[in-house]
């Protein structure tokens, strides 16, 4: 008998999440199909707030004929009430980075970070299925001892970035400098450093009138924060632009502003601002780390070496030579038509046809 109640359990639904986004959209996609399901939140931003139920309400839902899709955290009340209820599991893996990262910088999350992978395998024999949105980290999900594992990619409404953006970002950044953008969580992993040192050589040597504008949260990352700003007034750098935790509409209009999206990460999982980039015809270079290349299908630049020097001179020329910066951009509009051509809905149930058929 196919289980009627597919229901989704996240720690928590942020708003501009790629993780509450997808959960969103797998919501919409069951519930065409006929299915009941809604999403239970630990944690619910308050914009989001009538998008989930609370966690505690899962009990009234929660039965041996439930198939419970969770997206697994680090640390989370989420998990440990899912692990032990009867409901079939599905883990939806996005990814744990590894807890070197945060050592120095925010010993506790270090420690999240190196229980929530011990969680992981402790899941393994709990899970009925194991979906990772990229086979990167489908291949962590096998070596954790998951017996049936997939790939269910992230899933992007690439007309939402054709909405209105936001009038003062944009004219705030819209004033003739050359914009190199990286979005992103300002964390360590994503080497910010390294970025802001491509960044010193390519503003004090090629282009003095440019800017760097990293878009991302830094909160409860300020010790790493403050070791940037403190490298930003070593190199005496003008126009490095750290704007936070941003809107949407916000976030539309520095990709708007923007002459090129530079990505110097050492670990991802999968890295959906890299197909932002490309849906706003951006040219993307990229370091070669984790899912990086396995996001950008072939588009884009992606680099094996990130020597400072090297890049800058890189960014010189994508800028600089009309025939390289069309045949990036080339590669990245076919790159796009890949993802286009997913046919999500149809995707989902053959991903979840195992647990849903039996």
């Amino acid at each position: 008998m196919t289980p009627r109640r597919v229901h989704q359990l996240l720690a928590a639904l942020s708003y501009g999440d790629a993780i509450g986004n997808e959960a969103l959209a797998i919501q919409g996609h069951l519930r065409r199909a006929g299915f009941d399901s809604d999403i239970f939140a630990e944690r619910v931003h308050p914009r989001m707030a009538h998008l989930a139920r609370p966690l505690w309400e899962y009990a009234e839902v929660s039965s041996p004929e439930t198939v419970c899709l969770f997206h697994f955290s680090i640390g989370s009340a989420a998990g440990r009430l899912i692990h032990r209820a009867p409901d079939r599991l599905v883990s939806v893996y996005h990814n744990i980075t590894p807890a070197d990262w945060f050592l120095g910088f925010h010993p506790h999350l270090a420690g999240l970070c190196h229980h929530g992978r011990r969680e992981l395998a402790a899941f393994a024999s709990r899970t009925e299925l194991g979906l990772a949105d990229s086979e990167f980290n489908r291949r962590e999900l096998e070596a954790a001892g998951y017996r049936r594992t997939a790939v269910l990619p992230i899933v992007l409404d690439l007309d939402e970035y054709r909405r209105p953006v936001s009038p003062v970002a944009r004219r705030l950044y819209e004033d003739g400098r050359v914009n190199v953008l990286f979005v992103g969580r300002i964390i360590p992993n994503k080497r910010i450093e390294d970025l802001v040192g491509v960044f010193a050589l390519y503003q004090r040597h090629v282009e003095p009138r440019s800017r760097l504008l990293l878009v991302g949260d830094h909160r409860g990352h300020e010790r790493y924060y403050d070791r940037l700003q403190e490298r930003v007034r070593e190199l005496r750098l003008d126009e490095v632009v750290f704007t936070g935790h941003v809107d949407d509409d916000d976030l539309r209009a520095y990709y708007g502003v923007s002459d090129l999206f530079l990505c110097l990460s050492e670990h991802e999982g999968y890295c959906v601002p890299l197909l932002e980039a490309m849906a706003f015809g951006l040219p993307v270079v990229a370091y070669d780390a984790g899912a990086v290349a396995e996001t950008l299908r072939g588009g884009g630049i992606l680099l094996r070496d990130k020597r400072p020097e090297a890049v800058a001179e890189l960014i010189r020329l994508v800028r600089g030579d009309a025939a390289l910066r069309s045949a990036v951009l080339r590669s990245q509009e076919r790159a796009l038509a890949a993802v286009r051509a997913i046919d999500f809905p149809a995707l989902l149930r053959e991903r979840l046809a195992p647990v849903l058929c039996r």
